[in-house]
Parts: C-alpha cells; structure tokens; sequence
C-alpha cells in the first residue's frame, strides 16, 4: 500500500487519471473499482492521519482493539456488498444484541418476548405476548403504530410502554429534541418484535465482525500498485469548483474527481452550515474482564450518555483482566470545531440547502458526489458501499 503524509512539491494531479477526497468506505471502494477495472492511476487525499475515515480502529494503551469513532457492526442483505467486501476480510460469526437499561432491568431491544415478562412480569408478559401472536403472526417486526391501531387496551399499553421507555428518552437525548417536536410519524415506527430471536439485525443474512479489524480491511482493499494514499492533506487548500470547472492547484483538471466530504464546507458554508448530530465519546479501561453482557447497551430511561460499547464483546478479542468501553454523549454538531459530523438531520429546510450546495457542482460533470457527508443522507456500511458501487458502475461504463 502507497501512503505518505502530506502531498509535497513533487505531487502532480495532473498524473493521475482520479482523486478522490476522503479515505473512508465511499473513497476505497471506488478507487480501487476504478484502479483494477479500468486500470486507472488513483489518487487519495484524506484530511486525518490514517485511512479507513470512521471505520477506523487500532489497539489502546491495554491492548484492546477499540473503534475510535463509535461502533461499527457490520450487517447487510446485500450479496454483492457482501462479496466485494469479503475480498478483503474474513468475518467473525459474531451476532449483535442490544440491551435496554430501563430503570436498572436490562431487557432485549428490538422490543421481544423476553422484553415483555421482564417489563410485565412472567404471566401478563406471556399473556400480552400470545396476543401479539394471535394479531401479528410470529417472528416479525411490527411498529407500535399497529399496535395502537387495533384499539385493544392491552396492545395499546405494549405500544405506550415501549414508547416511553424505549424510544422518548432516548430520541430526546440523540437528536437534542424536547417530546412535542418529535416526529409522530418516526415515533409510530419503533418496532416490537414478535418472536425470540434478541438479535438487533435478525433479517440480515450476512453479518459479523472482520477477522482482523476494519482497518486491516482498509489496507487489503487499498493494497493496489495503481492506488496511492496522502493523508494530513485537507482537499480543500488544493481543490475548488467554480463555474462548471473543477480545479486543482489552480490549475482545471480534466480526471474525474470522486468526492466524499461535507459539500457546504467545500463552499465555505458561504450558503449556511448543513446541521448535523456529532457524539463526545468518552473511553475508560476496567480491571475486569466484562463490564455488560452483551456489546451495546442503551440507556433509554436514564443518565447523559445514550449507549455504552464494550468492544470485545463484539470483537471476540481475549485480554485477561482488562476491557474498555465507550460512552457516548450526542450533541449539535459545531463546523470547523474538529468534530465528527456523524448523523445529518434530514428536515425539509436542510434538505433544501443542501440542493442548493449540490446543484453548484451540477455542472462539472466530472465532480461526483457520494458518501454519507457529501450525499447528506444516513447510511449504514453496507449503503455506503452500496452507493459507491453504483457510482464506480458509471464510471467504469464510460471508459469502457
């Protein structure tokens, strides 16, 4: 793998066919489609010191392989996702599970049978749960908006408990929202899961931990005599779009430029900063083997922070006498502050700046937009690379 800090005096953009902005999911997977299918010369400028963007994981002080910007677990139903992915890694067989603290109990979420005889007790829980049976069918997700709409008083305290206990505490805490301005519309989507499977993603076939961590991931997939890496290089001091035209170094550059960073911040914020939800994660190492049974709990109806990781419940990792785990504490996210934008909030009026941002670079057919930031949307691993994919199918198109 080629990589250096830094572009220095010797960099030419114009000797390579694609650069491509940011070295996460988005960046990789594209550079190296590009790199392998087309025999393109790619180059990689990301802003941090490593690669891999928030998938980015390496070994703490105690040995301990930590994910630096929250936990990423790896889930998808999509088979070529899957299949490019597994070119780079094997997978651990490891099954996620979530736990709700819910005023000291400790119950399985998506809401289950098990949920409801901890959260009712043994016999009304049973009794509430053949109900749902009887409604529903078994082993299916349903929304408690269903719930409600069956005017069956029982259904309808299921539906309340799991709101109040499950969802409004914590959603106040994720997105900074008081309880009326929250969506009912989202609110009648928290689902209850009728059946016994306490797996968080039980209808993904595919899903696990990569054998050797994210990053190793990263450096297999990158590993390409045609692919070289910069990072500590912000794209922004060589990169701009203006009229139709993308250039680099002042200079137009006539390669395709594959870019995966916020867009308002490309302009400057000139237009007004997109808002986004960034985490404070706090990390503390334990003399202890394990600290929670499983790798995410919830706090759904107390304290600051909204979840706590330990990451070798997900990563199977043995380290006698020490685990470290991760609070994460959601706030407004402040550009230019050196935070993460992690979760961009997707309302009418941001949505709207943001197409006004995209619709600058519309004309500069060789500037494409993907990723979580430069598309402005949510996704999971597994839509990122999916999206990127996409795009690499076009471009390898045209060339060929």
């Amino acid at each position: 793998m080629n990589i250096q800090s830094g572009l220095g005096a010797s960099f030419n953009p114009e000797s390579y066919d694609v650069l491509v902005v940011g070295c996460g999911y988005a960046g990789c997977v594209c550079a190296r489609r590009l790199a392998e299918s087309c025999g393109c010369k790619v180059a990689i400028l990301e802003r941090r010191d490593h690669i891999a963007g928030n998938a980015y994981d390496y070994e703490d002080e105690a040995g301990i392989l930590i994910h630096k910007y929250g936990p990423h677990i790896y889930h998808t139903v999509n088979e070529r996702v899957n299949s490019f992915l597994s070119r780079f890694t094997d997978w651990t067989d490891y099954q996620h599970k979530v736990l709700a603290n819910i005023h000291g109990t400790l119950m399985p979420v998506p809401f289950n049978h098990k949920s409801l005889k901890l959260a009712f007790g043994d016999e009304k829980g049973e009794r509430l749960y053949q109900k749902l049976v009887a409604t529903f069918g078994e082993n299916k997700k349903v929304p408690i908006m269903e719930l409600r709409e069956k005017n069956d008083p029982e259904l309808v305290e299921v539906a309340d408990y799991i709101f109040e206990n499950v969802f409004l505490y914590y959603t106040m805490k994720q997105w900074g929202q008081t309880p009326d301005q929250i969506d009912p519309s989202i609110t009648g989507r928290v689902p209850v899961f009728v059946g016994d499977d306490e797996r968080y993603f039980p209808g993904a076939p595919f899903q696990g931990m990569p054998a050797e961590g994210y990053t190793k991931l990263f450096e297999h997939m990158l590993d390409h005599d045609l692919i070289s890496v910069f990072t500590e290089v912000d794209a922004r001091d060589v990169l701009k779009v203006a009229s139709g035209a993308v250039m680099v170094g002042n200079k137009p550059y006539a390669g395709e430029v594959i870019y995966t960073g916020p867009l308002d911040e490309l302009f400057g914020l000139d237009l007004g900063a997109l808002p986004y939800r960034t985490l404070d994660m706090v990390f503390e190492t334990l003399d202890e083997d394990q600290f929670q049974p499983v790798g995410t709990v919830n706090y759904t109806t107390s304290e600051d922070f909204t979840r706590i990781t330990e990451f070798k419940n997900m990563t199977g990792q043995v380290v006698p006498g020490k685990t470290t785990i991760m609070k994460e504490f959601s706030k407004a996210y402040t550009p230019g502050s050196g935070e993460t934008p992690y979760y961009a909030i997707l309302e009418d009026q941001n949505l709207e700046l943001y197409k006004k941002y995209r619709e600058r670079v519309a004309g500069a057919l060789n500037f494409h937009c993907v990723g979580r930031l430069a598309e402005y949307r949510y996704y999971d691993m597994d839509g990122v690379v999916a999206s990127a994919l996409d795009l690499s199918d076009e471009l390898i198109a045209q060339r060929n």
